[in-house]
């Protein structure tokens, strides 16, 4: 397919013109102007960039990007590497970050909710990232951090009572700490995410509302993997996800 059909089908798709984010959305570094065949991971490494290469991509579709606010813009060392990598190869650089968080349908909340059980009751926060919801039956944040190791393959951290019923339950999927304290308003027991801070911890302890955080990595990764799929049905061209390691 056409680079540029791709682009504008992701963007329409995603929405992506209205997320006030942290780092351009969209064709970040632009290869090929036919695409038969995209990599998709969660970041965009170095690692991910050579599983690209060797199966002759000419797009990667990345949840986390490059071109971060507030990062050093020289290109050198580390991102002279990917940047040369990528150009080198003709790849097309595609990066989706809140808009794939958010997605309904697509997005990494979605699909985690989706994994875990959970029946979306509702949104709210900032952007609409912040999802509520209730399990498919009432359980302890004890079963439902098991269900999490067993659903994502990782063993999560949970801070608070695990002998706590939960009846309601939000989430946001990586490093979503923010939340946390409007996760408390909306009345929830329970609260997922990928990583807990410092004062994260206390606050789960202090509040008596547990805090489980099951991985960065971990709980973005069926994003981008639900997006590769869809673009697969939709347009015929062979899309492949690769899980590049991450215990982050």
């Amino acid at each position: 397919m056409d680079r540029t059909q791709l682009q504008r089908h992701l963007d329409e798709l995603l929405d992506a013109a209205r997320f006030k984010d942290y780092c351009p959305n969209g064709l970040q570094v632009e290869g090929a102007s036919e695409v038969s065949k995209i990599v998709c991971g969660v970041s965009a490494s170095l690692a991910l960039i050579d599983a690209a290469i060797e199966r002759d991509a000419q797009a990667l579709l990345v949840h986390h990007g490059w071109f971060w606010r507030g990062e050093d813009g020289r290109v050198t060392g580390i991102r002279r590497a990917r940047i040369a990598r990528v150009l080198a190869h003709d790849i097309n650089l595609f990066a989706y970050h809140l808009p794939l968080d958010a997605h309904p349908e697509l997005g990494n909340n979605a699909r985690l909710g989706r994994l875990l059980g959970f029946r979306p009751t509702g949104t709210t926060g900032e952007q609409g990232l912040l999802w509520l919801g209730e399990p498919g039956q009432p359980a302890t944040a004890g079963e439902l951090c098991k269900r999490a190791e067993i659903v994502l393959g990782r063993t999560p951290l949970l801070v608070g009572d695990p002998q706590r019923r939960v009846h309601r339950v939000a989430w946001c999927t990586g490093g979503a700490q923010g939340y946390f304290e409007q996760a408390i308003d909306a009345g929830v027991d329970l609260y997922i995410s990928g990583e807990i801070s410092e004062p994260t911890t206390h606050l789960a302890r202090e509040s008596g509302v547990p805090y489980i955080a099951a991985g960065h990595h971990a709980t973005e990764r069926y994003g981008v993997m639900a997006l590769g799929a869809h673009l697969a049905e939709r347009f015929g061209v062979t899309v492949e996800f690769v899980d590049i390691d991450n215990p982050a």
